[in-house]
């Protein structure tokens, strides 16, 4: 497996870097993150359990057996390459 089809296995699915991207400006709690991205709660919930097995968020516990999310170093380093599709994507309107 290349390593590009590895990274893709992690991110490469729907709303999985729309996450990423929206926690690069901190820990969200999940209905926070659902209201801002817009994505269904069945498909947020599995890609956030997706994500965190793999390494890229992690959950963080608050009171009232509520949930937040947080990214690890590891989905840090994506901020990078999500600022270079951004700037590509940028492009298409042109």
């Amino acid at each position: 497996m290349s390593e590009l089809a590895a990274a893709l296995d992690v991110v490469g699915s729907r709303w999985a870097l729309r996450i990423v991207e929206q926690l690069l400006d901190g820990p969200q709690r999940y209905g926070d993150l659902q209201r801002e991205l817009g994505a269904p709660t069945n498909m947020l919930a599995t890609r956030l359990r997706e994500l965190e097995e793999a390494g890229v968020l992690r959950r963080l516990p608050l009171k009232h057996n509520t949930r937040a999310y947080a990214l690890t170093d590891r989905g840090l380093a994506l901020g990078e390459a999500i600022a270079a599709l951004g700037r590509w994507g940028a492009g298409l309107s042109d």
